[in-house]
């Protein structure tokens, strides 16, 4: 199907579609729209900006309009979101395509005063998109009736179980009455969703984004190995690089965004957090101000970034690396909205090499190493990782050895008590220093000792050298980095999943 006429959609849906610019449905919405015109359950798996939201939006508004009810509205479509950002994207979708039909929509969700939300339900709506916490409270309270629900959706399913709502979910779907048609849609299908789905889809028809047409296949992904202590200052001067037109950063931890706010303040970085602590208010302010152009930076949480759905995000960067693989999908997926291209950028410390491991595992696509920057640390590559080997060999490898590192020399076992690389200090501070001996090797008498006399003194030092990372290096945002051009791979880096080359863009 090339084209939304040959998806049997009423007239008023198709000129609303054809208002929007969309002209080809996306491959989730050819495959899902056919069913529930029919009245079939589904079951979709489906990334971030694949076009889900319209797969179901669209038939439900079509059901609703065949199916005319008189008087005051009652609720007969319920849609479940995991976040206050994704129901108030999903109430924006249903406002879009339903323009030209008179059925009436309503957000509800926490963190803001519940009296006007109250008003709308007493006025009465057709369509309910809610989350969990705030519906629970407002039925109990009386003011939500399920009993004329026709059309169910649970969105974002994977996220809910992340965030501990499935015991909500089902009180909510046993207060449904049984005779409904049943949506569920998440980015990924881990056993407890695919239980879940069990007990209340009713033969449903399994759909699936072609994984060649997804978001992730035009994302350049890269990987830069850095020291923990390091980040704030690289992603700093990354974000000075005219090429990053707007940016969301990633954290694990709320605490972990307001600090990161705070250090790009101090480097003359504007930003804006977005999290849970987050007031309501505040946080749609963020979210308004980065739409807007206002802010060119955005640090969210990965609950808190459900539900961003901007097209024009240039660059994604996990500052953090999420300590659940399917997290990074959801995230690089804020950026490639539309049909466009965009760039993640990933860093790693020493303690994150296991999540990088499963990221690329999940994925299957290996990260393009980033070397030639001012804080690259050796160090934090799985190479070179305490008696660890790299999780691969390559081709000409048919014996033990690991491969070469950069610059051509063997990694050495790195000293228990080695201490965290020094925060690399601006080449003005440096004139004129002598060369001194790395902090690992033996305690030296002088600070300034004639680098001739070295040699003599510690064999080892080429090698300790190679790998400190105390000393930036040239070039500390080189051209590319931040650019749709991948870098050059080097010989013996991180490719779990393959044995080199670069990752598919």
């Amino acid at each position: 199907m090339n084209s939304f006429d040959s998806l049997d959609l009423i007239e008023p849906l198709r000129r609303a579609v054809a208002a929007e610019k969309y002209t080809v449905p996306t491959p989730i919405q050819v495959q899902a729209i056919p069913p529930l015109l029919d009245g079939r359950d589904v079951l979709g798996c489906a990334q971030t900006g694949t076009g889900k939201t319209a797969a179901f939006a669209l038939p439900i508004l079509q059901h609703l309009t065949n199916d005319p009810r008189p008087g005051k509205p009652v609720i007969r479509t319920l849609v479940l979101t995991p976040t206050r950002e994704l129901a108030a994207q999903i109430g924006d979708s249903f406002q879009v395509y339903g323009q030209f039909l008179p059925h009436r929509h309503l957000v509800i969700f926490g963190g803001v005063n519940q009296n006007p939300q109250v008003t709308a339900l007493r006025r009465g709506v057709d369509i309910l998109i809610a989350t969990p916490g705030r519906l629970l409270d407002l039925h109990q309270q009386g003011y939500v009736n399920f009993n004329h629900v026709q059309y169910f959706v649970l969105d974002e399913a994977d996220r809910m179980l992340d965030m501990g709502f499935i015991r909500d979910i089902r009180k909510v779907m046993d207060l449904l009455p049984k005779d409904r048609q049943n949506l569920l849609f998440s980015a990924t299908l881990p056993e407890p969703i695919v239980k879940l789905a069990s007990a209340f889809l009713d033969d449903p028809v399994r759909v699936e984004a072609d994984r060649n047409s997804s978001t992730v296949e035009r994302i350049v992904q890269r990987v830069m190995f850095v020291a923990h202590g390091d980040k704030k200052h690289l992603l700093a001067d990354l974000l000075r690089n005219k090429d990053v037109e707007s940016a969301i950063v990633f954290t694990r931890t709320k605490h972990g965004a307001n600090r990161v706010v705070k250090e790009l303040s101090r480097e003359g970085v504007e930003a804006a957090a977005i999290h849970g602590n987050k007031s309501q208010s505040a946080r749609t302010k963020a979210l308004d101000g980065f739409k807007a152009g206002e802010v060119r930076v955005l640090v969210a949480t990965d609950i808190a970034s459900r539900g961003i759905d901007i097209d024009n995000v240039s660059h994604i960067f996990n500052y953090d690396l999420p300590n659940i693989a399917e997290s990074y999908v959801h995230r690089i997926g804020r950026t490639a909205r539309a049909g466009k291209e965009g760039i993640a950028v990933a860093f790693c410390d020493e303690t994150e090499t296991e999540f990088l491991r499963d990221i690329e595992k999940l994925t299957g696509v290996p990260l393009d190493v980033v070397e030639n920057h001012a804080w690259h640390n050796p160090n934090a590559m799985p190479s070179l990782i305490r008696g660890r080997r790299p999780p691969t060999k390559r081709p000409d490898q048919d014996d033990d050895r690991p491969p070469r590192v950069p610059h051509g020399q063997r990694p050495s076992r790195p000293r228990q008590s080695e201490s965290r690389p020094p925060r690399p200090r601006p080449a003005e501070a440096r004139a004129g220093e002598t060369r001194q001996r790395p902090a690992e090797t033996r305690p030296q008498t002088s600070s300034a000792r004639p680098a001739a006399a070295e040699p003599a003194r510690r064999e080892p030092a080429p090698v300790r050298q190679a790998a400190a990372p105390s000393r930036p290096m040239q070039n500390p945002s080189p051209s590319g980095i931040l650019s749709q051009r991948p870098p050059r791979r080097a010989r013996g880096s991180f490719t779990p999943g393959g044995t080199g080359g670069g990752g598919r863009h």
